[in-house]
């Protein structure tokens, strides 16, 4: 089965094909000749996800899936939440974002968050939503080189280590994202 993953990211494109090994092909944007960026106009991690898999299931008609991720603190009443990728700004700078998230919780002794995952796969014209979620803590200063977004200050509950000092296969072992995906992977190969 091929699935055309409506993203751009070729981090996650890195780390969902690190899920699904051969079980299936995904096919990404660029890959399908698709050059957009879609709107994630929503309040929700699930309506923003739909958006996305809606928008490419009507442009190609293929079966297709996509994600929606965001970093919730309780500290910052669940920011960044949906803003994640821009909650420094509309020019959605990773570090930029990291900085306003540590200066935000400077001197908090409530350092929990979790990473959420909400995927969204179109299945024969039908819709189907996957969650994933990864509980951890908020580091007071930055750790690590690999991964990308938030990763250098998030620590996963049971882990030593931040995730922007995990390979991928060590992150898999964690993240909301590989959590999501193989609910995903198990639905597709039960109704394949």
């Amino acid at each position: 089965m091929t699935l055309v993953f409506a993203t751009n990211n070729e981090n996650k494109v890195k780390e969902i094909r690190a899920v699904l090994g051969d079980s299936f092909s995904i096919i990404t944007l660029q890959e399908a000749g698709i050059d957009i960026d879609i709107p994630e106009p929503h309040d929700t991690l699930e309506a923003n996800a739909t958006e996305k898999s809606v928008t490419i299931n009507n442009m190609t008609g293929k079966n297709c899936f996509s994600e929606d991720t965001g970093l919730e603190i309780p500290a910052l009443h669940g920011a960044p939440g949906v803003l994640s990728a821009r909650y420094a700004g509309e020019q959605k700078s990773a570090d930029d974002n990291i900085s306003k998230v540590l200066q935000e919780l400077d001197g908090s002794s409530n350092r929990k968050a979790q990473f959420r995952t909400v995927i969204s796969l179109i299945l024969e014209g039908k819709e189907y939503q996957f969650e994933g979620i990864c509980p951890g803590t908020i580091l007071t200063e930055r750790k690590g080189g690999k991964g990308f977004g938030y990763d250098p200050i998030f620590i996963p509950d049971g882990a030593a280590k931040a995730f922007a000092e995990m390979d991928i296969t060590e992150k898999n072992q964690y993240s909301h994202r590989a959590k999501a995906f193989h609910k995903l992977v198990n639905f597709l190969k039960n109704n394949n």
